[in-house]
Order: structure tokens, then sequence, then C-alpha cells
């Protein structure tokens, strides 16, 4: 099974994580931090998403094999945020 990720953020997504649209149903592109009730939580750009989920590096190496100095994860970042639909050209 491939695994989802959020179209925004990047993160793994599970049904725990998944955010709702505007009439409620559950929406599976997006995680409960970056979209709710179909609307995005933040308006921001793509290098400031970056910058956001760079804050939370600590966690993610602790739960990761590979670890990322902040400088790797944000050049892993700015290679994969263009291929998540918020951020598509």
């Amino acid at each position: 099974m491939e695994k989802e990720f959020c179209q925004s953020c990047g993160m793994p997504l599970t049904a725990e994580h998944y955010s709702k649209n505007v009439d409620g149903s559950v929406n599976t592109e997006y995680c409960a931090y970056c979209f709710k009730d179909g609307n995005f939580s933040e308006n921001v750009t793509m290098d400031e998403m970056i910058e956001h989920c760079l804050q939370y590096i600590d966690e993610f190496n602790q739960d990761s094999e590979t670890k990322f100095s902040k400088e790797e994860a944000r050049a892993q970042m700015k290679q994969f945020f263009p291929t998540l639909k918020r951020w598509k050209a």
C-alpha cells in the first residue's frame, strides 16, 4: 500500500490526521493541521511552510531511521514540496 502524505505539509497521513471539508466530510488529501472546515489553516508560501515544518525536525528524527540536519531537511523539502498538490505550479 502506498503511503499517503498531506498535500500541504508532507506529513504522513493516517485516518486520525485527516482533515474535514466544509460539509463535515473527511478530506483524505490534507492533514487536520493544514486544512480545517474546507479551508487552509494558514495562508503561507511554500517556503514559509518548509520553515514551519523544520520546527519539528527533532520529532521527525526521533521516529526515523534517517537523521537529518535542518539544512538537509530543508533541501529535501524544497525538492519534495513542489510535488504536493498545494504547491504544484
